[in-house]
């Protein structure tokens, strides 16, 4: 507990200082933060000790039993079989255990079904991971992308705040009149809330990046840049090329795949029942009783047997020998000793009638096997929609990240040759702001693009599974 809580500190202290962070640092706090990954996390332990269980099911149980009592009033001697109306004391230890020896192949199948149902698991814990670190590198890159942003509106403000003082310097030499000042003024303001807009933006994006890792909000925190390489070349695979590898990579299918498998496995379980169920059993026991003596033989004597032997009228009674014994009691642990016991047997049950449980059990199982199969299949259409969309979404931004570097070209050339014009008195603040305008949103919605194309490439590389970073 006290290096974790070390651990938390640190993590803590690089968030919320002004240090610079990069992405494995974030993938990493977040896989160790986020809780719906430490439950599919849980979810595979869980997945991982039933199939263990179910392993250990073909093992024999092993009970034992000790028990010491105290009879009061007529009770029967356990040992001798014999009534007595004294306090008897006693006690019956015992081992015993049994094996399935066949019962249908449920405890097989059971095993391959918890371990289908394990590898699910632990796919749907890698999807789990694959999801947060996607969603980590692109709420990482939203970041930069606003970071960026507000350098170019800053840039651009910058501009214009050199063309509002030169104007003010024409307007008091007479030179210009003030209603271009004022234009130029509007435009400065409203160049101003783009940025403020852009600031509460790229504050947005690192709060939605502190929520992904599940720590604090750290306004000041602050991204390494090398870390994300943008991309602007064309994208080499195709949607079918996508959606093939997806089919094959993806955890989530392969997860679904388990599932199916587990699903038939169960309907061999359920089928088992019908069949009879054979078990080897044994047991081991003794017993105590304190009324048991042991008898030492001590002397002979002789006795009056009540009988007699008749001579005319004389009467000879008739004795006979008795043996005397010494009566001792006998302890526990020798009674135990001496009164052991064993027991070996082998059951057979057969199921005849059981209220139509086993037949509606195996109903149930073939409705939640075709579930399950409905859920594959549901899911490999969905995936495949998402892919094939995602595709064209690519595709569009390439092209409208191409059409914009040409834009942003044309644009350029035609700023630069009105702020000569524009500073030499040919054309207004109008016109110039005109051409400004376009400059400014072109440059902006170049950075947007270029973003936005790596964005989409990333998504399809996820759904590869490709390394993303």
């Amino acid at each position: 507990m006290k290096y974790i809580l070390l651990a938390a500190i640190t993590v803590m202290c690089i968030f919320t200082n002004a240090q610079q962070v990069n992405l494995k640092q974030c993938i990493d706090t977040a896989l160790k933060n986020n809780m719906q990954v430490q439950q599919s996390g849980l979810q595979k332990q869980t997945a991982e000790i039933n199939k263990s269980q179910a392993r250990m099911n073909l093992l024999p149980a092993v009970n034992g039993n000790w028990n010491y009592g105290f009879n009061f009033g007529r009770n029967v001697d356990p040992i001798t079989n014999t009534y007595t109306n004294n306090q008897l004391e006693s006690s019956n230890p015992n081992i015993n255990a049994g094996v399935i020896l066949f019962n249908g192949m449920r405890l097989q199948n059971l095993i391959q079904q918890t371990n289908y149902t394990h590898k699910a698991a632990e796919m749907d814990y890698k999807q789990a991971q694959d999801n947060l670190v996607l969603n980590v590198i692109l709420a990482y890159m939203q970041v930069l992308v606003n970071e960026d942003l507000i350098a170019a509106s800053k840039a651009q403000l910058a501009v214009t705040q050199k063309q509002v003082e030169r104007m003010d310097v024409l307007v008091k030499e007479g030179s210009a009149g003030s209603f271009q000042l004022t234009d130029m003024k509007g435009q400065m303001a409203n160049e101003q809330i783009n940025l403020v807009n852009l600031e509460n933006s790229l504050q947005q994006s690192k709060l939605s990046l502190c929520q992904l890792m599940n720590i604090p909000y750290a306004a000041a925190l602050t991204l390494e840049r090398n870390q994300v390489q943008l991309n602007d070349a064309v994208y080499a695979q195709s949607s079918s090329d996508v959606i093939a590898a997806a089919m094959e990579y993806m955890a989530l299918i392969k997860a679904n795949e388990y599932r199916v498998k587990s699903a038939e496995k169960n309907r061999q379980v359920a089928k088992g029942a019908y069949f009879p169920t054979i078990s080897l059993t044994g047991a081991m026991g003794s017993g105590y009783s304190s009324f048991f003596r042991s008898l030492t033989p001590t002397s002979v004597v002789e006795e009056n047997t009540g009988l007699y032997i008749k001579n005319g009228s004389v009467r000879t009674p008739v004795f006979t020998e008795v043996q005397k014994f010494n009566q001792q009691p006998v302890g526990y642990f020798t009674q135990m000793k001496n009164n052991i016991g064993y027991f070996a047997g082998l059951s057979v049950q057969v199921p005849i009638f059981n209220n139509l449980q086993a037949r509606n059990r195996i109903k149930l199982a073939d409705i939640n096997y075709k579930n399950v199969q409905l859920d594959a299949q549901n899911t490999h259409y969905q995936l495949r929609q998402n892919i094939e969309q995602a595709w064209l979404n690519m595709n569009a931004s390439y092209k409208r990240y191409n059409a914009l570097q040409e834009q942003v070209m044309n644009f350029e050339e035609s700023f630069r040759a009105a702020t000569v014009r524009f500073e030499n008195g040919v054309i207004n603040a109008v016109e110039f702001l005109l051409v400004k305008n376009n400059f400014d949103r072109s440059t902006i919605n170049l950075i947007q693009a270029k973003y936005e194309y790596t964005f989409r490439t990333k998504l399809l590389d996820f759904y590869q599974g490709r390394e993303l970073w």
